[in-house]
């Protein structure tokens, strides 16, 4: 198990059943990095990869 695996579990137990749209996500993305700069490349890398999950399946 990963360290980041405690958090995406903590995740998935506190807010597993809601469902959120991508623009929320988007935003609360934006307002971690406004709080958090030095996360800027991986959220940047996260949200890239997020956006192109069905990209990489047409390929």
């Amino acid at each position: 198990m990963y360290f980041t695996d405690r958090g995406i579990e903590e995740l998935a137990d506190r807010r597993g059943e809601e469902e959120v749209t991508l623009g929320w996500l988007a935003d609360q993305l934006r307002a971690f990095v406004d709080l958090n700069p030095d996360f800027e490349v991986p959220v940047e890398r996260l949200a890239t990869w997020l956006a192109r999950l069905e990209d990489e399946d047409d390929e």
